[in-house]
């Protein structure tokens, strides 16, 4: 008998069974993905994500994603003449602008994203935090130079009620959320920050695992000195980083620090630049972002820390 023909596609066999222990993980286990940054504005990128969302619901998870939209929410706000301005870090929304934040995420950013998860079955549907009651806010005043300051429309969250969604998940459905949520003290329409939103989610679903798309490549160690990227810190480390962090990252890695301090297994910040990030994070143990893990629990009779397995390890 002839020797077996080396065939040309065993590498993608070897491919699909090296992510095998991955995939028995994760089977069954929910996921939430904050979608931003310029995976939602380049049209290459937003396609591979719709496609490794999609690819993670058929793998056996159960994908949830929110979204933001600033750079289209600042598009819009130029073109109706509406002033973008920020303090705080935060956009200073009024009434008017509360009206275009509505429209932009709930009318325009979520709808091409369902589409684009539905060009490969009926999976997802789009909702924002006011349905159902899906998220609650107040309204958020930061302190500026030690005085409470009123900015609008912007919204903390106060409650989370996650029926809708997990009806959905059950379902067999995506479901896409626009951070958007309705005060129960005065009925406003409030504008959440998505980060904010994804790590609430994440907590309240028992989600393994919140992912955070960004456009770096992680959480870098001694930037801008060096570009090494750390790829895995307890809650307790990243909670001594956080005063130093950039502005932009401090909510990405208060979601992930709420994250994992709530129950959520791990929360990674990943580089939504990169071509199937999601699934790279989760079916390999290259690892492409920084991962957040719960401190370790201590040994009550030892006072020694448990640790848990390696990244990577399954």
């Amino acid at each position: 008998m002839s020797a077996a023909r080396k065939h040309t596609a065993l590498p993608k066999a070897q491919t699909l069974i090296e992510a095998l222990p991955w995939l028995t993980r994760h089977n069954g286990k929910t996921v939430v993905i904050k979608f931003g940054g310029n995976a939602m504005i380049d049209e290459e990128l937003k396609a591979a994500f719709a496609q490794d969302v999609v690819f993670l619901r058929h793998a056996g998870l159960k994908p949830v994603v929110v979204h933001g939209g600033g750079p289209q929410i600042s598009a819009q706000l130029d073109k109706q003449g509406l002033v973008s301005e920020f303090k705080a870090g935060l956009r200073v929304t009024t009434p008017e602008a509360m009206d275009v934040v509505r429209m932009v995420l709930a009318g325009q950013v979520q709808r091409e994203l369902v589409g684009l998860l539905n060009q490969h079955g009926p999976l997802a549907v789009g909702m924002t935090g006011e349905d159902a009651h899906t998220i609650t806010a107040t309204q958020h005043r930061p302190t500026i130079d030690g005085e409470s300051v009123d900015i609008g429309r912007v919204g903390e969250i106060t409650a989370i009620d996650t029926g809708a969604i997990q009806a959905l998940l059950d379902d067999g459905r995506i479901p896409v959320i626009s951070s958007i949520a309705r005060s129960a003290d005065d009925h406003h329409v409030y504008n959440v920050n998505a980060d904010t939103a994804a790590a609430a989610l994440a907590a309240a679903l028992n989600a393994e695992t919140l992912m955070v798309l960004t456009d770096v490549e992680g959480l870098y160690e001694d930037w801008p000195h060096s570009d090494d990227v750390i790829s895995r810190l307890t809650a307790s480390e990243l909670e001594k980083l956080l005063p130093e962090l950039s502005s932009g990252m401090v909510p990405k890695m208060q979601g992930c620090l709420h994250a994992v301090r709530n129950g959520v297994e791990t929360a990674r910040v990943i580089d939504g630049r990169v071509q199937h990030s999601i699934l790279l994070e989760i079916f390999t143990d290259e690892g492409i972002g920084t991962m957040v893990v719960p401190d370790a629990p201590v040994d009550v009779h030892t006072g020694n820390a448990h640790t848990g397995p390696a990244l990577g390890e399954s």
